[in-house]
Order: structure tokens, then C-alpha cells, then sequence
């Protein structure tokens, strides 16, 4: 697996410092890292694309500072993993508000970028269980699986409804199933796929996902009994093993 890591940086000294300490580490850690390096925040949210797992991003930068930056950014990637660069501690309690996962101090240091490094990819290879990344029309979207309550197909076009939005796309259900399948996804009729974590009832031919009541095929619905069946048994037994 290869790390993608954004550095947003204005100082040239320091990016080549950090990026010196994170390849020691991926030599240490034998972590792959795939490192991509922007001298400003407007170049960075104008190129971003929904594929990097952690941001380096300096606060204090000529023209938009590193904040104002982050709040942008969660526009457009609301898991994506930020470190703040600051020689500033007072803006630690303004990064929460943007939900930074932690500060380096200038002049950062290889123990506390160590240790910081480490929290990160702990939290990224736990991400990566739950996430998916999906095509949208403005580019790629990693979306949560725990999130996403079904996916609808219509005509040609894809829609991915998680908890408090509806993403859509062009695509076939068939190939949603197939990416989906390890994370538990059933296909109750030919335009449905459900996530049984937000099955919240089955009565005879409806079944309620969140707030919504989708229709079950007649052909479908014993399969998808027994399917729904199981999956709440291992669900069980997880529960009893904890």
C-alpha cells in the first residue's frame, strides 16, 4: 500500500526538511510514501483531488494562510488527515475546528514528526477498512462505507446516499456490488443495494433503510432474508467476542 502525502509549505528549507524526515521514516517503517509538494495554498485546493490519506499544511504562508486553507479543504474531503506546521501554538484550538488530527512546532524534529507520523497511518490503515474511493463529476470522493446507507441506480446514473448527502454518479449497480460485497452491501431488488447497518426493519415486501422504505423484489427476498440473516448473526457473535 503507498501513502499519499500532501506537503502545502511556502518555505522551501523547511518542505525539504520534512520531506527529508518523512522518507527516513519510510525507510525505517518500510512505509511506502507517494509525496506531493505545493508552495501555496491556492495551488494546492486548485489541483486537490480526494486521493491523499495525510496534509502537512504550514498556517502561516503568504497569500491564503494554512486555516483558512483547512476550511476550505474540508469543502471538498471531510476524512482526509491534517498536520498543522506552526510556530504558532495559539492556533491549536482553531484547528480543532477543522478537525486537524495534530501541530508539529517549528523548528519540527524527527522524534515528535515520529511520533505524529505514527498516530497518522494507525488512523489511516483503519480508514482504509472502511473507505471507498468513487468517482464523481468534479473528480474522486473517498467516501466512508459506514456512512453510506444504499446505493441507487437509475437509468445510468449511480446514487450513493450516505448519512446527510447523496452523491451521483454515472455507473451499473453490478460493478457498486462487486466493490461493495466485502463490506457487507445487499442487493434487495435490481435497483437497490443496502448496507444492513442502516436496516432498520423488514415488513413483507419493504424494507427501511434510515428514513426510507425501499422495495424488495419477490425473486430477491429469499436470498436477501437469509443474507441479511447472517450478516446480523456475525454481527451478534462480534458483539459476544469484545
Amino acid at each position: 500500500m503507498v501513502i499519499r502525502i500532501a506537503m502545502v509549505e511556502d518555505c522551501l528549507e523547511d518542505a525539504t526538511r520534512l520531506k527529508e524526515y518523512l522518507m527516513r521514516y519510510s525507510k525505517e517503517e518500510q512505509v511506502d510514501f507517494n509525496i506531493d509538494y505545493f508552495d501555496s495554498a491556492e495551488k494546492f485546493l486548485s489541483q486537490y483531488q480526494a486521493v491523499y490519506a495525510l496534509v502537512f499544511l504550514d498556517i502561516k504562508m503568504s497569500g491564503m494562510n494554512g486555516m483558512d486553507c483547512a476550511v476550505e479543504l474540508r469543502k471538498k474531503d471531510k476524512v482526509v488527515s491534517i498536520i498543522f506546521i506552526t510556530s504558532l501554538i495559539q492556533f491549536a484550538q482553531k484547528g480543532y475546528e477543522v478537525n486537524a488530527l495534530s501541530f508539529l512546532i517549528k523548528p519540527i524534529n524527527y522524534a515528535d514528526i515520529y511520533m505524529k507520523l505514527k498516530k497518522a497511518l494507525d488512523l489511516v490503515f483503519i480508514k482504509e477498512e472502511h473507505h471507498i474511493m468513487i468517482s464523481v463529476h468534479s473528480g474522486v470522493c473517498m467516501i466512508s462505507t459506514d456512512e453510506l446507507m444504499y446505493v441507487e441506480i437509475q437509468g445510468h446514473r449511480l446514487k450513493y446516499h450516505l448519512v446527510g448527502e447523496t452523491l451521483e454518479m454515472s455507473g451499473n449497480l453490478s460493478k457498486a456490488e462487486k466493490e461493495l460485497s466485502g463490506f457487507g452491501f445487499l442487493r434487495c431488488n435490481s435497483c437497490y443495494l443496502v448496507n444492513p447497518k442502516h436496516v432498520m426493519s423488514v415488513k413483507g415486501m419493504d424494507i427501511r433503510v434510515g428514513s426510507e422504505i425501499l422495495k424488495i423484489s419477490r425473486p430477491k427476498r429469499k436470498a436477501f432474508m437469509t443474507k441479511l440473516t447472517n450478516w446480523l448473526a456475525g454481527e451478534n457473535n462480534r458483539e459476544r467476542g469484545r
